[in-house]
């Protein structure tokens, strides 16, 4: 059954912005990957606010923001409510990486797009899966799996394989990585062959990557003859990502004698580095075989790093003794704390900045990559700093204002509580309770009664001192802890650390961040020409994505019947056109605008019906294994369809309205010159090519959706589908019967076996009781051959209901 398939690209189209498409399965549309730019552009929430309530399934491919970076937005402020797939990883290294996205911006602004508590809610809705797990959709699904597959990358990155009754095969790979790494195996295609739709990108279609080799001998050279001079090395990288190949590779070179590192030190700088790292621990099976290996055989994690030290501030690092290197976030150098080490190591040319990712244009990085020699900046420098002087004192008084109403809210519950205590009490102490305080006195009622007594005796309290008990504050955690009653009188440091930290300086002689966070702050920002930026900035690729000649290689081998390119640049995404029109003629390849509907069904002159409740009640339904067929009389009314256009046909009537094309519930189409009709000596008269509409027979479950064939092209400016109506009864004509079947022969044989009809072969004709021959002819129909007796009448029988008859 051909399926109705429709991309709109949402973002990430001829650019290297955030990727975010529509996919449209019949009535079922996937959004596939949710992500957001390093500038949190808000015309890509304004895209996706035309489509966010028709979505029913989102499919995340890898954790980073430029894949999920919107789903809080989306979750928390669009009212995004469906089922979201990822593999596990991608479900806990976007938490980390959206944590310290997060913290990094609300460390130096007022950050208010979303909070924690919209990261949370957002990925509570993931549905967690394993490589190769196939999930059946339900509802308006119903016939669609998903199957993750995996792609390299990144830890958990997903290849989406989508298949629609077992037939429509769509592949959405995007940023996969078929090189086998350190910590992660490449990426599986040679599973997927000759796809209906392939959806993959363009970003590195004209980029000639280096080797391996080189670029790791590129890197230990930086850094070796850094450390060595004295001076501190910036390596640039994401939170839960590339990082962690980074991370084995440095770790296994500090480990190695030969190179003489060990003397120096390793640093990790992020919100959530140590969490990253237990969660690395945790996910040895999502990574590469050797790894895998190395973890059984010798029980050792190699995520245990012995060099790496974790550190969660700057204060964090200035315990870390110089030179070192350190890995921290993010890529972009927008943000966090790789932008203020850089603020503050660049002028230095004993120091060295390590680019290892290609971010979006406009950024730092993107800046400094494109233009290698540039040395003088203008930089806005944001920092939250804490309120002095009159800024503090109003502070203090609008927060005491908010306190004491607080206070007086607390209160007047508590009244509210007490009050309706003392209220059930007034009918013991005949006296009304008039005056509502904070304080009651306590009624105790007296023990020692006596039961079983006849007369019933009055109820004595006895009134208690007053008293107030202090309410325990608390949270879903339990009792809330002052961190301040746990503190450590005097840390155990050395003198050295000691009088770094009394003077607040890091190793790059500029004051270190404070923990704000308890303290009333604000932010600013000031632009600031840097001093001639004296630091060597280096560009190294370890982005972990397939070259341009290996990408058009796979797309060759894998061979789909369409391709639609996304995220890349114009040139690079018509020069992979290019190449794949040139190494396969039949191949339609897509490179759509933003905002723009592709359609890549893969049948033409075909467009979706709805079938009114009157024709579906007046169907007939004939059960074939597990489908049930019917005839349909209709008329394809057009009338709505058309609206857009201006034009209102007639609706059309007679054999204009129909093709010969019977459809089954799971999608598989029966050709008339294959039906059979055995009739008299032969078989074949009763073929039903003249008939009325010989439209979609399915299960009536899925009556509301149906595909026709027509001579004329769909109407793709309207989304209205119009709709098949009853032909009036003094219009049907009738039909003459069509047989869905193709039976073979020998299981003919067995059936007429079991009726106790003697059968066997000869010459390749079944003969039966020596009186009817039963076979195939050259049409590949079926004929009986006999005198007409009752063993004829039978066995025409058996063999009509082989079929289902409509």
């Amino acid at each position: 059954m051909t399926s109705i398939i429709k991309l709109t690209a949402v973002s990430g189209v001829q650019e290297e912005s955030a990727l975010c498409y529509l996919l449209q399965v019949d009535e079922f549309r996937f959004l596939l990957d949710c992500g957001w730019d390093e500038s949190f552009s808000m015309e890509i929430i304004d895209a996706m606010k035309r489509h966010v309530h028709q979505v029913d399934a989102v499919l995340l491919s890898h954790p980073d923001p430029l894949h999920l970076g919107a789903l809080p937005y989306a979750v928390g402020k669009l009212g995004l409510n469906c089922p979201i797939y990822a593999t596990i990883p991608v479900y806990k290294m976007g938490q980390m990486f959206m944590y310290d996205l997060f913290q990094s911006r609300n460390n130096s602004e007022d950050f208010n797009l979303f909070t924690l508590d919209d990261v949370d809610s957002a990925f509570d809705k993931i549905q967690q899966l394993k490589y190769s797990q196939i999930v059946n959709l339900k509802g308006k699904g119903h016939g669609l799996s998903i199957t993750p597959l995996p792609a390299g990358h990144m830890i958990g990155g997903t290849i989406w394989k989508i298949v629609k009754d077992g037939e429509e095969e769509i592949v959405y790979a995007v940023d996969f990585n078929h090189k086998r790494e350190i910590h992660l195996n490449g990426c599986i295609l040679e599973s997927v062959s000759r796809p209906s739709l392939l959806i993959t990108d363009s970003f590195n279609a004209l980029y000639v990557q280096p080797r391996r080799k080189q670029r790791d001998e590129q890197l230990l050279t930086n850094v070796m003859e850094t450390l060595r001079g004295d001076g501190n090395v910036l390596i640039a990288a994401d939170t839960a990502g590339r990082v962690l190949e980074l991370a084995q590779l440095l770790d296994q070179i500090w480990r190695t004698r030969d190179a003489g590192l060990g003397v120096y030190s390793l640093a990790l700088l992020n919100n959530v580095s140590y969490n990253v790292v237990e969660f690395s621990k945790s996910q040895v099976e999502w990574m590469s075989d050797k790894l895998m290996r190395c973890f059984e055989d010798q029980r050792n994690n190699p995520f245990q790093f012995r060099h790496l030290s974790l550190c969660h501030s700057l204060a964090d690092l200035a315990r870390v003794p110089s030179p070192k290197v350190v890995l921290c976030s993010q890529p972009d150098l927008e943000s966090g704390f790789s932008r203020e080490l850089f603020i503050q190591w660049c002028r230095d040319a004993k120091n060295s900045v390590i680019l290892t990712y290609r971010t979006t244009p406009g950024t730092l990085a993107r800046y400094l990559i494109d233009n290698p020699g540039e040395r003088m900046l203008d930089l806005e420098v944001r920092k939250r700093v804490k309120l002095e002087g009159k800024e503090l004192e109003d502070f203090l008084e609008k927060d005491k204002v908010k306190k004491e109403a607080a206070k007086k809210l607390e209160q007047a519950k508590e009244v509210d509580v007490d009050s309706s205590d003392e209220s059930d009490m007034e009918d013991d102490l005949d006296q009304p309770a008039v005056v509502k305080t904070k304080h009651h006195d306590l009624m105790m009622k007296g023990e020692g009664s006596r039961k079983g007594s006849f007369f019933k005796q009055a109820k004595k309290s006895y009134p208690m001192f007053p008293t107030h008990e202090e309410r325990i504050k608390w949270d879903e955690y339990g009792e809330v802890i002052r961190p301040e009653d746990f503190l450590v009188p005097e840390l155990q440091a050395t003198e050295e650390e000691k009088s770094k930290l009394e003077a607040g300086l890091s190793n790059g002689d500029e004051p270190m961040d404070q923990d704000l966070s308890v303290v009333p702050t604000k932010c600013t920002s000031t632009t600031l020409l840097l001093p001639p930026i004296r630091a060597r900035v280096t560009y190294i690729d370890y982005e972990g994505r397939s070259d341009g000649d290996s990408i058009k290689k796979i797309i060759n081998q894998m061979k789909p019947r369409q391709l639609v390119i996304v995220h890349g640049p114009p040139d690079a995404s018509a020069d992979l056109a290019e190449s794949c029109r040139a190494s396969s003629k039949d191949i339609k390849v897509y490179t759509p605008k933003l905002q723009e509907t592709v359609d890549a069904t893969s049948e033409t002159h075909i467009y979706q019906v709805r079938l009114k409740d009157s024709l579906v009640s007046s169907l007939h339904f004939c059960k074939a294994k597990d489908t049930e067929l019917a005839w349909i009389d209709g008329v394809l009314d057009m009338r709505v369809a058309k609206v857009d256009t201006g034009v209102l046909p007639e609706a059309v009537k007679g054999e204009e309205e129909v093709g010969e094309t019977m459809l089954t519930e799971d999608g598989a189409g029966q050709d008339p010159a294959m039906d059979v009709g055995v009739t008299g000596e032969t078989a074949g008269e009763g073929e039903g090519e003249e008939g009325g509409v010989a439209l979609a027979a399915v299960a009536k479950r899925a009556m509301k959706s149906l595909f026709m064939e027509d001579e004329r092209e769909p109407s793709d400016e309207s989304d209205v589908i119009p709709t098949l109506e009853p032909l009036p009864t003094q219009e049907v004509s009738g039909h003459q019967s069509v047989f869905i079947n193709e039976p073979r022969l020998s299981d003919f044989k067995q059936v007429l076996l079991r009726e106790g009809i003697q059968a066997e072969f000869v010459g390749g004709v079944l003969v039966c009781n020596n009186m009817v021959a039963v076979r195939r002819t050259e049409a590949g129909r079926i004929g009986l051959e006999g005198c007409l007796c009752d063993d004829y009448f039978k066995i025409r029988e058996l063999l009509y209901q082989q079929y289902a008859v409509v």
